[in-house]
């Protein structure tokens, strides 16, 4: 009977395995915006979903070089710089295969955070 057991428990262990390991080109999850490290949504990957403000990963900041939005709801790239703050709008179901302003990426926002426009 432990034979038994053993058997499904590699099984299903192989399976969570092979199914954890997203790609790093894979879609956003429905309302969330992505940004990767390469052009072409590719690279290490971090996704934001509204609401709020969520400071984005250290692998991500001043190096987003591509992103897409599955969002209904527009969102705001934020810049802190050193006196002031900078936002980008990211507009619903947008990308960016090439997005220059990504190597000004710090945060991510529902709102424009009182922020100039950059």
């Amino acid at each position: 009977m432990f034979r038994r057991l053993a058997l499904p428990a590699a099984v299903l262990a192989a399976a969570v395995a092979v199914l954890g390991a997203v790609p790093a080109t894979a879609a956003p999850a429905a309302g969330a915006v992505c940004f990767w490290t390469g052009a072409g949504q590719h690279g290490t990957s971090w996704c934001y979903t509204p609401p709020g403000y969520t400071d984005v990963p250290e692998s991500l900041h001043d190096r987003a070089a591509s992103f897409r939005s599955d969002a209904d709801t527009a969102v705001y790239a934020i810049d802190w710089a050193r006196d002031t703050c900078y936002h980008r709008l990211i507009r619903a179901h947008d990308l960016a295969d090439n997005w220059p302003w990504g190597a000004r990426l710090d945060g991510v926002s529902d709102t424009t955070m009182g922020c100039q426009v950059g």
